[in-house]
């Protein structure tokens, strides 16, 4: 592949997303190969192009996307719980074919609005599994698929006493799945007992996948782990399952989020979709200031857009307010839980920030828009301002996965009109 580039534009660098003026910015294959920078730059008085790495997102349903706002007016049980959530009623009745088409349609704007990676809770054994990593294939868009069981491998009895395996045929789809996906997750530690969450742990770690969680969406997470096991559901996540991710955590305490510190775990706060459920939002400040490594989400489709510039924006301002101060949290700590706080054991092709020899995983925004063009702090204008419809062209590993139709990077230069973009296959 030829050597690509544009010239005269800012881009987001490093892990701190340090913005620089670039007298040129170039990848060949699937590499960056060149960011000459010219000089920090943070305020802008002209049309110009800024250039920031690719968004993750670290928590979706993409099976539930098929059904935008079908939980409204449901609680947190009655849409998303199993056996007898709406999610999951839904889910049984769709045809295959409809549903990858769905998908696929919503990891279409995924790349639209500057996402190249998203760490997908797939539902549905492994057929689930399967069909997700079809879609991805489809759009380029990369998707870590982290499966659960088809089904509930327990009575509510057996829940009760924590004492039972893994029944020998849930452990024979639970190696089938990590075959298919790239983790497991369960929806809630009260899913299973003690003794299978070990189990897992073993298994995963022995085929190399990761392991996930969600905890902590609402008091009774804790509650029902309490009464059963005499452990909050967080702290027996940590000692028996010990995740790389655990999601939400809006009701998480200081004792808790002290355990979660010190177990270098990764936190994936979700605060559009907890609001939309009239939940607690999560304790954005807490988390921050005990030095926990977070990323964002915008879990379920039935809730959410999955468009992260929404979730910066609303995430940017609850931890102002949070703070009660108007110096934190810099901008850039905010749009690092979409980009450089990916951690390590998602692989080098997910890093999260830009350098040369780093992976071509980069966004192009358009700063010619009046609402963009005289921003007086660049990274607080990518957090708080930018839309999908200034996104030019979403590149993952080298390759287009989106590009807007008006927009020709071989010209270097931000278009002066909006027209409808292209939404491409991968190569």
């Amino acid at each position: 592949m030829k050597t690509r580039e544009i010239s005269d534009c800012i881009v987001l660098i490093g892990p701190e997303l340090e913005p620089w003026l670039c007298s040129r910015f170039a990848w060949r294959d699937e590499t960056v190969i060149a960011v000459d920078r010219v000089r920090p730059m943070t305020v802008v008085d002209h049309d110009t192009l800024v250039i920031i790495p690719g968004l993750i997102n670290a928590h979706t349903h993409m099976g539930d996307s098929c059904w935008p706002d079908g939980a409204t007016g449901l609680t947190l049980e009655q849409g998303f719980f199993r056996p007898d959530g709406f999610k999951y009623r839904e889910l049984a009745k769709i045809d295959p074919d409809e549903q990858l088409r769905r998908m696929v349609e919503h990891l279409r704007y995924m790349a639209r609005t500057g996402t190249i990676a998203h760490f997908d809770f797939r539902e549905q054994g492994v057929h689930g599994a399967e069909l997700l990593r079809r879609a991805s294939e489809i759009t380029g868009v990369d998707s870590v698929i982290l499966s659960q069981f088809d089904q509930v491998p327990y009575s509510p009895a057996e829940l009760e006493k924590n004492v039972a395996p893994l029944p020998a045929g849930a452990l024979v789809q639970l190696r089938q799945l990590l075959e298919v996906a790239d983790g497991f997750s369960e929806s809630t530690m009260n899913d299973l007992t003690d003794p299978s969450w070990c189990q897992i742990r073993d298994e995963t770690r022995a085929a190399g996948k990761l392991r996930a969680i969600h905890c902590l969406e609402n008091e009774g997470y804790r509650d029902v782990s309490l009464a059963r096991t005499g452990r909050g559901d967080l702290i027996r996540a940590l000692e028996y399952l010990q995740p790389h991710l655990v999601i939400h955590l809006t009701v998480a305490d200081a004792r808790e989020t002290a355990f979660l510190a010190a177990s270098r775990a990764t936190a994936v706060l979700n605060p559009r979709a907890n609001a939309n459920l009239g939940l607690p939002v999560p304790p954005v400040r807490l988390l921050m200031d005990a030095g926990v490594n977070l990323m964002l989400g915008t879990d379920n489709g039935l809730l959410n857009s999955p468009n992260l510039f929404a979730e910066l924006d609303f995430t940017y301002k609850l931890a102002k307010s949070q703070f009660g101060d108007v110096l934190r949290p810099d901008p850039r700590r905010i749009l690092q839980m979409a980009t450089s706080n990916v951690p390590a054991c998602f692989g080098a092709q997910r890093r999260g920030f830009l350098e040369a020899g780093l992976p071509a995983s980069f966004v192009v925004l358009d700063f010619s828009q009046p609402h963009l063009r005289h921003s007086r702090h660049v990274p607080a204008s990518v957090v708080s301002r930018v839309t999908p419809e200034d996104v030019l062209a979403t590149y993952r590993l080298g390759r287009p996965l989106y590009q807007a139709s008006h927009y020709d990077h071989e010209s270097a230069m931000a278009p002066t009109s909006a027209s409808a973009g292209t939404a491409l296959l991968s190569e």
